[in-house]
Order: structure tokens, then sequence, then C-alpha cells
């Protein structure tokens, strides 16, 4: 028995489950396939006993504890763990002494765990960057902010940075469902009865944080009363309790998605802002992707709104990207400006329907040839066959506008409304159609 196992069985009743269940392998760690895969290179690197100054970072609950503590045991190398926020340049400089003394004395590699890395100031990093460098201690530091801008490049340089990724739904059920199996560590020797709903649930609510996930699961078996023969019943309210989170009937392959998603589009068409952000927040708290909200107030902002107000998909537009590269919770914030700007604004589906009048024709009539006045004009041979000849360049002429045929066959699809920005294309359209011959 190594090390850690001792660790781990001396007070195994004491240990929180979410560090029983850390990893002891990378057989047994979920998730992050993308670093962690088969031939990926930080796989291979861990394997071959070649990691020299790790850095993670990604959301918690994701793996970061839990990837150092795996490496250790792998490499079977001395394990020491801190925390940034409390710790100093004298404890680290003790720790890179007792590195230095296992090494030279019983050839004992050790890993310095350091949670939190991007709480350390340039000179507390500094102190790490010559014994790093050697690779005695090695150093695994773990951080929620992008290293690239809370650690100094010297670190970076010298160090292997790697993003972990929220965990997913099917990743937290493996995980905890493990849990419930695992007799030495986990909860296999008790008798649970774990409703699918349930552990369907604990996976949504935590975000892709396993440790929560984890937490609550913990909390609930030792909290809950056992029924006849002994059975603990783990059941939807129990985990609703456990993570103090009240369950929402939101189930994203089922008809409760489609319905809110339906109801949040339909309230912004009918200009209802409240409403709208209503069926937005039940999106948020049963945990729905933000880009999916964000997708559809696109959509509504093109179809609904379209050029009443072509600032709404501007917005829309805007907060979609928001959702992408600065995620929940902060996102919500620019979710909901965007909806009640499109619930808000006047409304228009002359554009929707002017490009399904238009794919239409394509589907039912033949399609037409371009004039050879609009083909490309650009190439060696291209006025021999008459291409380009007779094109009037608009902006040669008053009010950069001259009237000229565009399609062999007249066609009409866009009839702008009276309504918000509309009424200002309409007249202009109308103007340019009416007061001048086409040529």
């Amino acid at each position: 028995m190594d090390l850690f196992e001792q660790e781990i069985q001396q007070n195994q009743k004491d240990l929180p489950l979410a560090v029983r269940m850390r990893p002891r392998t990378l057989d047994e760690f979920v998730g992050q396939e993308h670093i962690l895969g088969k031939g990926k290179l930080l796989r291979r690197a861990i394997e071959a006993d070649r990691i020299s100054s790790l850095i993670l970072y990604g959301p918690p609950g994701t793996g970061k504890t839990s990837l150092a503590w795996c490496v250790a045991h792998i490499t079977k190398s001395r394990y020491v763990a801190i925390n940034a926020t409390t710790s100093n340049v004298e404890e680290l400089r003790k720790i890179i002494a007792q590195a230095k003394h296992k090494k030279a004395s019983m050839g004992e590699k050790t890993i310095l765990f350091i949670d939190e890395l991007h709480r350390f100031n340039k000179a507390q990093q500094d102190v790490l960057m010559p014994d790093v460098e050697e690779g005695n201690p090695v150093l695994i530091g773990a951080t929620v902010h992008n290293p690239f801008f809370s650690l100094v490049s010297p670190l970076l340089s010298r160090s292997l940075v790697v993003e972990l990724k929220p965990l997913k739904e099917n990743e937290i059920v493996s995980i905890l469902s493990f849990a419930l199996k695992d007799k030495t560590r986990g909860f296999g020797n008790l008798k649970i009865k774990f409703d699918k709903k349930a552990m369907t649930f604990l996976a949504k609510t935590c975000e892709g944080d396993a440790r929560r996930a984890l937490n609550a699961l913990e909390i609930g078996v030792l909290t809950a009363p056992k029924s006849k023969g002994c059975f603990i019943n783990f059941n939807l309210e129990l985990a609703s309790a456990s993570i103090q989170k009240k369950p929402v009937i939101y189930d994203k392959d089922e008809d409760s998605h489609y319905d809110t998603a339906s109801a949040f589009i339909k309230s912004m068409r009918g200009c209802d802002p409240d409403a709208a952000l209503y069926w937005m927040a039940k999106m948020l708290y049963a945990g729905e992707d933000p880009r999916f909200i964000a997708r559809r107030i696109c959509i509504a902002a093109a179809e609904d709104v379209g050029n009443a107000d072509p600032l709404a998909l501007v917005l829309a537009n805007a907060a979609l990207q928001i959702s992408e590269f600065v995620g929940m919770p902060e996102a919500r914030i620019a979710l909901a400006q965007a909806a009640i700007y499109v619930a808000c604004a006047p409304k228009s589906n002359a554009s929707y329907l002017a490009i399904n009048k238009a794919l239409a024709d394509m589907e039912s009539q033949k399609v037409q040839e371009v004039p050879n006045h609009l083909k490309d004009a650009s190439y060696p041979g291209a006025e021999v066959l008459g291409h380009g000849k007779g094109y009037k360049y608009a902006h040669d002429y008053a009010g950069h506008y001259v009237k000229q045929k565009y399609t062999g066959k007249a066609v009409r699809y866009y009839e702008p409304t009276d309504i918000g920005y509309e009424v200002k294309i309409k007249q202009r359209l109308e103007k340019l159609r009416g007061n001048q011959k086409t040529v």
C-alpha cells in the first residue's frame, strides 16, 4: 500500500466524499478528454513522468486538484499542497529546501501543488522559478483565472499550460454512479435507491462542478432517513434539499424545453418584456446553455423586429458574443438587456417574409441568368464577352443612385411596413422606384 492509499484509509470517515473519490489513475479520471484522452500530449507526459511544471486553469470542480493528486500517485512522488491565499515566501522556501533534501537523500521527487496560484504576487512567483526550472519540486499550479493574464511570463514559459472545461452532465452522472458503487471510498456498502431523476437533477444543477455534485450526494446520503430494510431513498426531493436548489421541470430532450423556448420567443414577439424575462429566468435557473438563449434572441431580432429597428440584431449579436466569452453568471445581464430590447422594439417580419418568397421562387421557377451588364468584368476577355457593358456605377450619379435592371425579370419580395425605422426605408424605396426611369 502506498502513501496515498494509507492517507485515504487512515481517516476514511473524516474525509469528504469528494476527497475520497479522487482518481488514482488516468483511467479513473472522468472528463477532460481534450487533454487526457488516449494519445494526448498531457496524458503522454504524465505516463512518461515528464512533467516539469504544469499550470491548470478552469472553473471550480473540473478536476484541477484531482489531476494534481493523480499525477503524484501515478509518478509515486511526494505530494505537498498549499493555497496561495494563506501561503508566503517563507513557507515556499521551506518546502523547496525539503524537496531538495528528499531528492538528495532518498531520490524522492516532490510535487508542489499550489491552489489559486494567481493569488501569488510577482515576487512570490519569482521565488519558484529557479527550482521549478530544475524540476525539483515539480510545480502544479491551479487557477480559475486565465494564467496568461494573472501569472508572470517567465513562469508561463517554463510551464505546460492546459485548460480544463466544465464537466458534461453525463460525466457528472458517471462520477456520482462510481461513488455510489465504490465500497472502499464511496457508498457501495449502503443500500441506496437512487432515483434517476435525482441523479439527472444533481448533474444539471451542479453546472459542471463535480465537487458540488459529490458534496450534495454526500450530505443527502448521510442525512436521509432510512426506510424499512435500512434503505436510503435518494429521490428528487432529497436531491433538491441537498444542493439547495428546487427542481424545475425543464428537460432538454422533452416537451418542457421546447415549450419554454417557444414561450420566450413569443413573449418577445408580443412586446411583453416581463414575460420574456420570466421564461428566460426559468431556462437559466434550470441550467440552460446561455448561448442557446442568445441564439433565440438573435432569431427573434431578425425575424420579428427586422428593419423596424436594425439595432435589435446588433444588440442580440453582442449578447451572443458576450455569452460565449464571459459565460454565466454575468452573461445573464447582457441576455436580459437584449431580450428586453427585442421585446420592446417595434416589430416587422418583412425581411422574414421577403427571403421566404425569394426561396419559394428559387424552388418553383426557372432560375434567371445574371444580366450581362452585372456580370464580373474584372478578368481578361470579359469585355469581348460583353460582360459589364452598360453597367451604371451608382456613385457617379446624383444621390449615389441610378435606376437600372438588377434582374432579367422584375421581382418584388421586400415590402417594408409603416412601423419604426421601416417607415424611412419604405419612403426611400417609394421615392427611388417612382422618380426615375429604368436604364
